[in-house]
């Protein structure tokens, strides 16, 4: 269930927060025509992450109802130049972590 979406901090944003059972979940969503490591390395390094991290602990400040839940980050690479269609869209649960 989608809980929110473009969520925005003075440090970065969120595309989507999202429900998954007791798990509060961040999601990046990206257009990416490759998908590979590499690409994820690149589309979403050390800052994006950081700033990604930073959001969440803005939205958790303000959405103090989910504060005793699991937190995840997840990645979605969607690619709409992909003719295959299991290569549309890559779901990468537990891109990268962090404790909050």
């Amino acid at each position: 269930m989608i809980v929110a979406r473009n969520i925005r901090s003075f440090r970065g944003e969120v595309d989507l927060v999202a429900l998954d059972g007791q798990t509060l979940v961040f999601v990046e969503v990206k257009a990416w025509s490759v998908y590979s490591f590499e690409s994820l390395s690149y589309g979403m390094n050390l800052q994006k992450q950081r700033r990604i991290i930073e959001t969440a602990k803005y939205f958790l400040s303000v959405h103090r109802e989910y504060n005793s839940m699991a937190v995840r980050f997840d990645v979605i690479f969607i690619n709409p130049a992909a003719t295959d269609d299991s290569k549309k869209i890559i779901h990468l649960r537990a891109a990268f972590t962090e404790t909050l």
